[in-house]
């Protein structure tokens, strides 16, 4: 007997299901595992856990910052209601690009790219604020936005547009270095840097890093990159008296005033136990623990809804790595694979920073933990590159089939209201 693909299996049964469906018996009964080879179980595993990140973000943020938005607006919603306004035009935004092609990212990857450096620019000039030691915000028009998050995807775009278009070449170090390593690479990371972000920084280092390996770069450019990064790294954090003090902080915290944050953090997931304090019922939001709704969100949740919360969180992301992993795997498309890989690693990546220096595993370098944490910028991008994936995962044949053979939402809610009057009369 031959072994069957994974496709041949999903062909065979599907075709003996509309076999069974022609003959009037009822559709064969498969196995939970065998429905998870469904063409559509990784969309809608993309979709489902994008949305209950969404939720618990929202529903984290109007908790964490109720009293600092009191103090601040003398009213416990307006964190609130900015990043809900912010998740709506998030969400619009993940919808349209999610029925993007191909071939209309590719052609997006250029524009977008030079958008992102323009504005990155910008910040630079008196339009630009400087928040926390770090000049990478810009105001306009009374709104506040962080350039280097649109960075992040203009990186991934133009990354994997020039890599899948040089696949043949890239054996050779010159054919990865020079269209993309240093033009592209070394402007959009040395502008952040140059901004004092090296949090931001360090994500799209990931990135690069991410998609020239899933390209299949020598493991020897990785060697030569990471040497020189480290050496940036330590001239960066030598040079800067903040980030010195923050890696004292994390290295010798003998005194809760030297390490006032994330000591705070570290005794509201204590605080938290196993079930937590209950909803809104957190401690360290009460001025103690600052930034409570940004980059250490985690702790809150952690307080509130105990380690079962903070598990349920990691295992959401854990899903949403596997929900990329499987379009990388399903994917025949160079540039698919590559973009894919860009965006998992960026939010799986941030999402480690952002939890290790919470848990006092590294040292807090203000990067906030993703669809979660409060800030506009971050929201919006984030469902737009998580849109990408979601018209990624929709665009495969299979899928593709499997939606068109499926009736549009308004004809299945038609069918279920005329089969309710039915039922009535």
């Amino acid at each position: 007997m031959t072994a069957q693909t994974p496709a041949a299996a999903r062909t065979g049964n599907r075709d003996r299901r509309i076999t069974s469906q022609a003959a009037g018996r009822p559709p064969e009964q498969h196995p939970f595992w065998e429905r998870l080879e469904s063409p559509l179980s990784t969309y809608y595993l993309l979709l489902a856990t994008v949305a209950i990140l969404l939720v618990i973000g929202l529903v984290m943020v109007l908790s964490a910052s109720s009293i600092t938005s009191l103090r601040q607006d003398q009213s416990s919603y307006t964190v609130f209601i900015k990043q809900a306004q912010f998740a709506v035009l998030g969400l619009i935004g993940a919808g349209i690009a999610s029925r993007f092609s191909v071939a209309t990212w590719k052609r997006l990857a250029v524009p977008v790219l030079l958008v992102a450096i323009s504005l990155q620019l910008l910040v630079f000039t008196p339009l630009g604020v400087e928040v926390g030691g770090n000049r990478n915000w810009l105001v306009l028009g009374g709104f506040r936005l962080q350039p280097s998050e649109l960075g992040k995807v203009a990186l991934i775009l133009y990354g994997a547009s020039i890599l899948s278009a040089k696949r043949k070449y890239l054996h050779r170090w010159s054919h990865a270095i020079v269209p993309l390593l240093l033009p592209v690479g070394a402007v959009v990371v040395g502008l952040v840097l140059l901004g004092r972000d090296l949090g931001t920084g360090l994500v799209l280092l990931a990135i690069l890093t991410g998609i020239m390996w899933a390209a299949g770069i020598s493991w020897r450019l990785f060697a030569l990159a990471g040497a020189a990064f480290c050496a940036l790294a330590v001239g960066l954090v030598y040079f800067s008296g903040n980030r010195m003090e923050r890696i004292n902080q994390w290295l010798s915290c003998t005194d809760v005033q030297q390490c006032w944050q994330s000591r705070h953090g570290q005794f509201a997931l204590a605080d938290g136990g196993l079930g937590g304090l209950g909803l809104g019922g957190s401690r360290e939001k009460w001025l103690w623990l600052p930034e409570p709704h940004n980059d250490f969100i985690f702790a809150i949740l952690g307080e509130e809804l105990g380690l079962g919360g903070t598990l349920v969180v990691l295992a959401l992301f854990a899903l949403l790595a596997l929900a990329c992993y499987r379009v990388v795997l399903q994917t025949n498309d160079m540039f698919v694979r590559l973009a894919t890989t860009g965006v998992m690693v960026w939010i799986i990546g941030q999402a480690m920073i952002n939890i290790g220096a919470v848990i006092g595993l590294l040292p807090v370098i203000g990067v906030p933990l993703p669809l979660v944490s409060y800030g506009g910028s971050a929201l919006v991008t984030t469902l737009g590159a998580l849109g990408m994936v979601i018209s990624f995962a929709r665009g495969e044949p299979d899928a593709q089939q499997a939606l068109a053979g499926r009736p549009s939402v308004w004809r299945r809610s038609l069918s279920v209201l005329s089969s309710t009057k039915g039922s009535r009369r």
